[in-house]
């Protein structure tokens, strides 16, 4: 993680409110602060807002429709070019070689959430 008294924050986009809930829990427990979108384009409006403050972003790929986290993810790095960038889904992972951003982690669902707080955490730290 950063260093300073203020925690990273992190975007999570997740649709499934179920996952949503665990993963934030998770989260805010390693001391992340977290903002938490449940569709493509209000996240992608809470990255136009809060494009500085936004230390990582962790997204589902399937929104349940446009945009997707690939879209998410893309328009994040427009604004931040190296911001840590962790996809979860359901999914295949065959997309992600040409979807993912450079640099990005691909965690598979079902995860558990230690994995992805380890993930961000080590992306946090070499970015």
């Amino acid at each position: 993680m950063t260093t300073g008294s203020t925690a990273p924050l992190l975007l999570y986009v997740e649709d499934e409110i179920l996952i949503q809930q665990m993963l934030v829990s998770d989260l805010e427990e390693a001391g992340f602060r977290v903002l938490v979108s449940s569709t493509g384009s209000d996240a992608m409006a809470q990255i136009s807002s809060r494009a500085d403050d936004i230390q990582g972003l962790i997204t589902d790929i399937n929104l349940g429709g446009d945009p997707s986290g690939w879209d998410v993810a893309r328009h994040a790095r427009e604004l931040h070019s190296g911001l840590p960038v962790i996809y979860v889904t359901a999914a295949s992972d065959q997309e992600w070689t040409s979807q993912g951003v450079p640099g990005s982690v691909m965690i598979t669902k079902p995860f558990v959430p230690a994995q992805v707080v380890v993930a961000i955490s080590t992306l946090l730290i070499t970015s």
